[in-house]
């Protein structure tokens, strides 16, 4: 049985965000809804998802779209995942947000049980994409770097994943537990576990690892 996800949804199309909400899984809770980059970064801020489903087009800010409303919203990776989710299916679009860091992309054709499916596999530490947009990415980022990177991230946990890039974008420990909302003797041994999975020996070579695969 899949955990409750807490959203916000982001979509300049008021009509598809309704139609969105009803068709969600249950265990699927909208905390918020947005239509600008502004409105957007600001709900994010304030709600702290665990999930943002993220139109790659919107009006305001300088025109960055989706990919705008996650540099804004840097700190709070890892802690909370960016789905994007379009019409568009072009491959700049999509290597332009996965970049920007978002963990997935889908297009508005799937069904509201494909979405749902999505947001629970992001909010786990999974990659998603729609099958053709898959290769957008691998062409990208590379299909050896790619597959590396998710045979590596398989071995950790949703929660050592998240510990990882907030430690690895130089979080304290103290941060990392006000963050998350866990103690601070369990952020440590969330990253003894993270090391030793890696095979990493420092918080140090943390942050290179992930700043070599595009994780941070």
């Amino acid at each position: 049985m899949a955990e409750e996800i807490s959203v916000v949804v982001v979509d300049d199309h008021a009509i598809f965000r309704s139609g969105l909400r009803a068709d969600l899984d249950h265990r699927i809770t909208v905390l918020a809804e947005a239509a600008t980059v502004e409105e957007a970064i600001a709900a994010i801020h304030q709600h702290r998802p665990r999930v943002v489903l993220l139109d790659v087009h919107l009006p305001g800010g300088i025109g960055g779209g989706g990919a705008e409303v996650i540099a804004g919203c840097t700190q709070l990776l890892g802690a909370t995942s960016f789905l994007a989710l379009s019409v568009s299916d072009s491959a700049e679009d999509v290597v332009t947000v996965i970049r920007a860091g978002a963990r997935g992309y889908v297009t508005k054709t799937i069904s509201g049980t494909e979405i749902s499916a999505a947001v629970f596999r992001v909010a786990s530490g999974d990659a998603v994409f729609s099958p053709r947009l898959a290769g957008f990415v691998l062409d990208a980022f590379g299909t050896a770097a790619v597959a590396s990177v998710d045979s590596e991230l398989d071995r950790l946990s949703a929660r050592e994943l998240e510990v990882m890039r907030l430690i690895a974008r130089g979080y304290s420990y103290k941060e990392v537990a006000r963050e998350l909302f866990i103690s601070i003797k369990t952020v440590e041994t969330h990253v003894s576990a993270v090391l030793r999975k890696l095979q990493l020996s420092s918080r140090h070579e943390l942050t290179r690892w992930a700043a070599e695969r595009r994780l941070l």
